[in-house]
């Protein structure tokens, strides 16, 4: 029962990386875990979202604690500060892609809900708050500068897609064959990403 499930999870990590979490099929899912039972995702889990929480659950743990240490440290900091902010985001994203293709993956899935999140199940999204996220974009939005609530979650949702995807970019190259450009180091990587973060998320306000 607990292969089942474990080979479940594993197999929708990858469909939904790949394909989208509300596009992935739950065949496709089914048959890469390999299950004859057309019916094992809703048999094990009820329904698309409860696979999914199980998905969020897998890393929610470590992204916690890890981004619970550095928000910590960040709210010691000037009120204007917003890479110590954007740190308790980055630097446990890139930690996790570094610990292998699930860890890579699982942050595709959370850039994409992260964009969808007026679409979320409630079950989902409390899974979500359990990786810890929610805590840090609270301290981030006020320290934004002065936005309309339309303008402010755009950004945050834009900063948020292009840290998670820059990370797993990065992770994904390391795995090739055939890595492309050259790769900057662990810590320097994440240094400018920092900067470039902030400096989106600071970025001139926009009129009309």
């Amino acid at each position: 029962m607990q292969d089942t499930r474990r080979a479940l999870v594993e197999a929708a990590t990858e469909a939904f990386a790949e394909q989208g979490v509300f596009t992935a099929s739950l065949v496709e899912i089914t048959r890469r875990a390999g299950q004859r039972n057309r019916g094992a995702v809703h048999y094990h889990f009820g329904s698309r979202e409860g696979l999914l929480v199980a998905v969020l659950e897998q890393h929610a743990g470590f992204l916690a604690e890890r981004e619970g240490q550095l928000l910590a440290r960040a709210r010691a900091t000037p009120e204007d500060d917003l890479e110590a902010v954007l740190e308790a985001v980055v630097r446990p994203a890139v930690e996790l892609a570094e610990t292998g293709r699930s860890g890579r993956q699982y942050l595709v899935i959370i850039g994409e809900l992260v964009e969808e999140y007026d679409r979320l199940d409630a079950d989902v999204d409390e899974a979500l708050r359990g990786t810890g996220g929610y805590a840090v974009f609270e301290l981030l939005e006020q320290r934004l500068p002065d936005l309309d609530e339309a303008l402010r979650n755009e950004r945050l949702a834009l900063v948020t897609g292009f840290i998670l995807r820059s990370v797993a970019d990065r992770a994904r190259a390391a795995e090739s064959a055939d890595p492309g450009r050259a790769q900057l180091p662990t810590e320097r990587f994440v240094r400018n990403l920092l900067s470039m973060a902030a400096a989106m998320a600071n970025a001139p306000t926009v009129d009309a």
